[in-house]
Formats: structure tokens, C-alpha cells, sequence
């Protein structure tokens, strides 16, 4: 299993996002990944292979084309290392929200 720092360092990058993304909205070949992004074929392919490394993306192949989807489960790692301080968030919400309760008196 990929660790959070993995996942976090291929998110990290602004046009892999950008395809993870794109990816959670619908399976998408490679060509048409590559037409919507500003980057050449070979990047975004390159790109996707960090993506499938981080097991942030599967693919799925159809004669000659290769198509991508989104994997949720990849987020797992930062999803469980986000959970560990869900409790300190609501409490600092919480402790925000009455200092801007007591701003307003």
C-alpha cells in the first residue's frame, strides 16, 4: 500500500491533480486526457504512470487504446491520516466559531 507522503507528493503536482480530477468524473483515454491539458502526450503519460504508482489510478485496456479511471481507494492513506485529527479540527471550530460569537456582543 502507497503511504500518505506518496499520495501526497503526486497530488502535490498541479496538472496530475488536474487528471486525477478529471478521472473522478468519467474513464477517459489518454488522447483525450492529453487534448484537454496543456501539456504534451508524453507528459500526461508520465504523469499517469505516478498517478498508477500512488494507486491513485487504474487503467483499462481497449485495442489500442488505453483508458484511465480514477481509483478512490488510493486516497485511502491520506483519508486515514486526515481522520486522526478530524477531532482537533471540530474542536478548533468549534472554539472559533464562539470567538466570533463574542466579536459580534
Amino acid at each position: 500500500m502507497t503511504d500518505v507522503g506518496e499520495v501526497l507528493r503526486v497530488l502535490a503536482d498541479p496538472t496530475r491533480r488536474a487528471i486525477f480530477e478529471r478521472l473522478t468524473r468519467a474513464e477517459t483515454p489518454v488522447k483525450d486526457l492529453t487534448a484537454g491539458l496543456d501539456v504534451s502526450q508524453p507528459a500526461v503519460s508520465q504523469h499517469l504512470a505516478a498517478l498508477r504508482r500512488a494507486g491513485l489510478v487504474k487503467e483499462r485496456y481497449e485495442g489500442r487504446l488505453t483508458h484511465y479511471r480514477a481509483e478512490p481507494r488510493g486516497l485511502k492513506p491520506l483519508v486515514t491520516w486526515l481522520s486522526k485529527y478530524q477531532a482537533f479540527w471540530v474542536e478548533r471550530i468549534e472554539t472559533l466559531k464562539t470567538l466570533l460569537e463574542e466579536g459580534d456582543e
